[in-house]
C-alpha cells in the first residue's frame, strides 16, 4: 500500500461524501449562495469542490507511481476502478437531482465499462491498453461539464451562455468517439474471442 495507490483510495472515499452533499437535503441551513440571478446551495459547492480535489488527484497518483517507479498491480485495478467510481457516482447524482438526462448519463457510463471491459481483455493476452489522446480530452471535458453542472453553469450564468450544456454534449460525444477509437485500434482483441 504505497502513497499512489493511497492517493487512488482516498479518492474512492471522498465519493460518499460528495454524493452526501449533493443529495442530501440541506434547504433549511444554510443559505444558498446568491450574485444577482445566480443561486448555488452551499453544499452543492462543496460538492463540486470535492469532486475537483478527487478529479485532481487521478492524475497526481499516476504521476507519483511512474516517476518513483511505485507502479503496482494493485494500482492498475484500482486507479480505473476509481475514475468510474467517481464519474459513476456524480453522473448518476446529477440525474436524481434533475439536472443532467438520464442518456447521457447512460451512454458515458456505458463506454466507460466497455472500455474497462476491452483492458481485461487485452491483459488476459499479455497486452496492455494504453491511454489514447482522445481518452485524456474525454476525462478534461467530463470533468470541465460535470464542475460547469455541479456550479449551475457559474460563471457563464452571468452573461447567459449555457456552456454547462454545451460542455456535456461534447463529453457525450467525444466520449463515444473515444469508445469507438478504442476498440477499432484494438479490433484483433475481439477477433480473438470470437464465439
Amino acid at each position: 500500500m504505497n502513497l499512489p495507490n493511497r492517493i487512488t483510495l482516498a479518492r474512492i472515499c471522498l465519493i460518499p461524501i460528495m454524493m452526501f452533499f449533493l443529495l442530501v437535503d440541506f434547504s433549511f441551513y444554510p443559505e444558498p449562495i446568491r450574485w444577482g440571478s445566480f443561486q448555488l446551495s452551499v453544499n452543492h459547492l462543496f460538492a463540486a469542490i470535492i469532486f475537483l480535489l478527487a478529479a485532481s488527484t487521478d492524475g497526481i497518483d499516476g504521476y507519483i507511481a511512474r516517476k518513483y517507479n511505485m507502479v503496482t498491480n494493485l494500482g492498475k485495478l484500482l486507479d480505473p476502478l476509481a475514475d468510474k467510481l467517481l464519474v459513476s457516482a456524480v453522473l448518476i447524482s446529477l440525474v436524481e437531482m434533475g439536472r443532467l438526462d438520464s442518456w447521457i448519463a447512460v451512454v458515458i457510463i456505458s463506454r466507460e465499462f466497455a472500455v474497462t471491459g476491452l483492458r481485461q481483455v487485452a491483459l488476459l493476452e499479455g497486452k496492455v491498453v494504453a491511454a489514447s489522446k482522445w481518452g485524456k480530452i474525454k476525462t478534461i471535458i467530463q470533468i470541465v461539464a460535470i464542475s460547469l453542472l455541479l456550479l449551475n453553469n457559474f460563471p457563464f450564468q452571468f452573461i447567459r451562455i449555457p456552456v454547462d450544456d454545451i460542455a456535456i454534449w461534447a463529453a457525450a460525444l467525444i466520449t463515444i468517439y473515444s469508445g469507438i477509437d478504442y476498440f477499432v485500434k484494438n479490433k484483433e482483441l475481439l477477433q480473438l474471442h470470437k464465439a
